[in-house]
C-alpha cells in the first residue's frame, strides 16, 4: 500500500491507498521540519497518524509519498530518514508541497502551480518538474496571498485604524485579543504564521465591509505581481491549491483577471489528484 501526505503549516492529509483506491484517511496538526524538531514531527506522526491509522494498516505501508511545507533540498534526505525510521517502509519519496500541487492539478500537463494556504508558493511547471519558482520568503519578507500574510495585513490595518471602528469593537469583543497579546504571539510564541492566518475566518465573515475586501484582493494581486509576472508566461494556465484559495474565490478570480492571469482550476487538497497521479506510475 502506498501512503500519500500533504503537509502545510496547519494540517497535514494522509490517504493510504491500494492499487488507486482509499483504505483509509487521516488528518493530523501540520508538519514543517523548518519550524519543528524531528522529535516534534515523530510525536505527531506516531501519535495522530499511527494510532488511527491501526496496526494492521500502518504495517501494510510499502511505500510513503510525502509532499509537504518547509521541505528544501537540505531537509529532503533529513525526513527521508525520520519517515522510512517511523512508517518501517521500502520507499520514500519527499518532495516539497509545490510539487505535489502541480502534480495535482496538471498530472503530466504544464502550467502554474499555486498553493494558498497558511502560507503561499508557486511555480512554473512543464509537466514533470517545477522549472521556475519565485521564493515565497515567509510570511515575513513575502508569502504575498496566503493566510498568515492576510492575517497580518488585517491586524496592521485594524490596529493602525484604517478600518471602521464598529469592525474593531467587534474583532475585540470576539476574538479577546488586544494589541499586547498579539504582539506577544507573533514576536514571542512559535508559529506565529498559524496564530496570523486564525484570523482568515472573521476576515471571511466580513467581507461584506468594502475595506476588508479591498484589503484581500490587493493582498491577492500582489501575489500574482510579486510571484507570477516573475514567470512571464501569462498565456499558461493557473491552478491553486489551498483552503484561503477555496474560501475567496471571488476575490482571488477579480485579482487574476486584474492582473491578466487566467485561473482555471481551484482546489481545497491535491489528495484526489495524487491518488490519481501515483497510480499511473
Amino acid at each position: 500500500m502506498i501512503l500519500i501526505a500533504d503537509s502545510g503549516s496547519t494540517k497535514t492529509d494522509w490517504c493510504l491507498t491500494r492499487q488507486g483506491e482509499r483504505v483509509a484517511q487521516v488528518a493530523t496538526q501540520g508538519i514543517n521540519p523548518f519550524y519543528q524538531t524531528d522529535e516534534e514531527i515523530e510525536t505527531i506522526i506516531r501519535g495522530e497518524l499511527l494510532s488511527r491509522l491501526g496496526r494492521e494498516n500502518a504495517e501494510a505501508v510499502a511505500s510513503v509519498c510525502y509532499y509537504g511545507a518547509g521541505i528544501r533540498p537540505e531537509m529532503k534526505e533529513r525526513m527521508k530518514t525520520l519517515m522510512a525510521r517511523v512508517m518501517n517502509a521500502g520507499r520514500v519519496e519527499v518532495e516539497n508541497d509545490l510539487l505535489g500541487a502541480a502534480r495535482a492539478l496538471f498530472g503530466r500537463g504544464e502550467g502554474i502551480a499555486c498553493i494558498l494556504g497558511t502560507g503561499s508558493n508557486s511555480g512554473r511547471y512543464d509537466g514533470q518538474a517545477i522549472v521556475a519558482n519565485t521564493p515565497p520568503l515567509g510570511f515575513i519578507l513575502g508569502d504575498e496571498g496566503s493566510g498568515a500574510v492576510l492575517g497580518k495585513l488585517f491586524l496592521g490595518a485594524l490596529y493602525k485604524g484604517l478600518l471602521p471602528a464598529a469592525l474593531a469593537e467587534e474583532f475585540h469583543r470576539q476574538t479577546g485579543q488586544t494589541v499586547a497579546s498579539v504582539i506577544q504571539a507573533v514576536y514571542r510564541q512559535p508559529l506565529p504564521n498559524r496564530f496570523l492566518a486564525s484570523f482568515s475566518p472573521f476576515i471571511h465573515a466580513h467581507l461584506h465591509v468594502a475595506e476588508v475586501r479591498q484589503l484581500v484582493i490587493d493582498n491577492f494581486r500582489s501575489f500574482f505581481r510579486r510571484n507570477l509576472a516573475q514567470y512571464g508566461r501569462r498565456d499558461l494556465p493557473v491552478g491553486v491549491i489551498g483552503s484561503i484559495a477555496c474560501h475567496y474565490e471571488a476575490e482571488l478570480r477579480e485579482a487574476a483577471e486584474a492582473e491578466n492571469f487566467h485561473v482555471k482550476s481551484i482546489l481545497r487538497s491535491p489528495l484526489d489528484g495524487l491518488v490519481a497521479f501515483h497510480q499511473l506510475i
